[in-house]
């Protein structure tokens, strides 16, 4: 069926492969794959704010329960809270039911496993067969096996206590005006009582899900309307999540945001001084940015490149042992404190840093001047790989000659749409956007 992209199984809901009939196979393979794991049989299964959530929700598990495993549902959390309860409530895997920055008609499945860590390819390839595999349903409990279902009314409360106790406990937030801006997404709740907790006045936006309009114009992917809400209202910084809150996009004072380049740049040279920089390395991916990689370069920082997808830089950073990884989407990860990316914790770390150094978010944040960046996508009736779309190889090959050392070409296709991604970079923008558009372009022509 190859039901899973980069980031778990995902598309519109109640269409294939994002039905009620789908969840009831991945609760049923999760279940029977998971249940023998440990002493509890506990699978976790959270949700974001969309509409389809309660529909998928009771799928995966019914799913779950028929397999004579336990469902421990927590509610609208975001995706790095379930990766957290799955460790801290010893279960044998969690479930987060969510499409992330997607409209609200889409949804999605993603599984972690004991550990709090994404599965790896190989395991998500072993649910996959047995949803194909006739025989499951005749390993469904029987009489007394059968699971029982559990909502766990402090999941909320305990993934505060977490965040919080990541916080130095020297400091605080008093004084700081910031605007968060939840996309009427999962963090709707957590992230402004938390800042408030800490001392913070808290100006609230998209806090108010209805379950059509989470990532709305609002949130990580549309800044534009946090960026005059922290001019009005005089405010420190602004905070933007996505849907399922494990991005982060900040705004300083100045209503100028910040991407996830800048947050790595100014979090790794805070480690570093620190002297807590794991190997004096970062991972990055391959879209970040070229003056990232030359300015963590002039601070004696190496820069790792992985394949775009947080859960390929959690990889990498578990293969080398390095703490910081991230993307630029906003995609932070913390290897000392979390297992995924969580927008709430890099939120709380960069305030760490303001804190102590004392001075504006526009000072500390603005560390290198970018290399122009064009970015476009294109949807397409279908994917193929790059090297069987008609001409494009060769068309690259030309893009990457004339941009020579001094520019960088990327394509690839989306791992959660009917699209592909193209990046291209260098220090000459009008040449950068002709380039992006002619291949765009070809691309639209093969297979639009």
């Amino acid at each position: 069926m190859n039901l899973f992209g980069t980031d778990g199984i995902r598309g519109e809901a109640n269409c294939h492969p994002m039905t009620p009939e789908v969840a009831l196979r991945v609760g049923l393979a999760v279940g029977y794959l998971f249940r023998n794991k440990g002493r509890h049989r506990r699978i976790i299964i959270g949700k974001d704010t969309r509409l389809s959530g309660y529909m998928l929700e009771m799928a995966l598990a019914s799913g779950v329960l028929s397999m004579g495993a336990e469902a421990w549902l927590v509610g609208p959390l975001p995706t790095p809270a379930v990766a957290f309860l799955t460790r801290d409530l010893r279960a044998e895997a969690g479930v987060m039911i969510s499409a992330s920055h997607n409209p609200f008609y889409d949804n999605g499945i993603k599984i972690f496993g004991a550990d709090g860590f994404k599965l790896s390819d190989e395991l998500e390839g072993r649910i996959e067969a047995l949803m194909e595999d006739p025989s499951l349903e005749e390993l469904r409990a029987r009489g007394e096996g059968i699971g029982r279902a559990y909502r766990i009314e402090d999941a909320r409360g305990r993934y505060m206590v977490y965040l919080k106790r990541a916080f130095p406990e020297d400091l605080d937030l008093e004084g700081l005006k910031i605007v968060v801006d939840c996309a009427h997404g999962a963090t709707y709740r957590v992230a402004p009582e938390l800042f408030e907790e800490l001392g913070a006045t808290v100006v609230r936006m998209g806090c108010n899900p209805n379950g059509i309009n989470i990532n709305r114009e609002c949130g990580a992917l549309y800044p534009e309307t946090l960026k005059q809400r922290v001019l009005e209202e005089e405010a420190h910084l602004g905070l933007a999540f996505d849907g399922d809150g494990d991005r982060l996009v900040l705004v300083d004072e100045k209503g100028r945001s910040v991407d996830g380049d800048y947050l790595l740049a100014c979090l790794a040279v805070h480690l570093k001084e620190r002297e807590s920089l794991w190997g004096d390395t970062v991972v990055g991916t391959v879209m970040s940015n070229m003056g990232l990689e030359r300015f963590l370069a002039s601070r004696g920082i190496r820069l790792i490149r992985a394949p775009v997808g947080d859960r390929y830089v959690v990889e990498e950073m578990r293969r080398g042992g390095y703490l910081l990884g991230g993307e630029q989407s906003g995609h932070i990860v913390f290897l000392d404190q979390a297992t995924t990316g969580d927008g709430i914790l890099t939120a709380l770390r960069v305030l760490a840093v303001l804190r102590r150094k004392n001075r504006p978010a526009s000072e500390i944040l603005d560390l290198f001047e970018r290399v122009p960046q064009v970015l476009k996508n294109v949807r397409v009736r279908e994917k193929r790989p790059l090297s069987e779309i008609d001409g494009l190889p060769e068309r690259l090959a030309r893009a990457e000659r004339e941009l020579g050392d001094r520019g960088r070409v990327l394509v690839r296709a989306s791992g959660t749409e009917p699209k592909y991604r193209i990046m291209v970079e260098g220090e000459d923008r009008d040449l950068i956007e002709t380039l992006a558009e002619e291949i765009a372009e070809h691309i639209r022509r093969v297979l639009g």
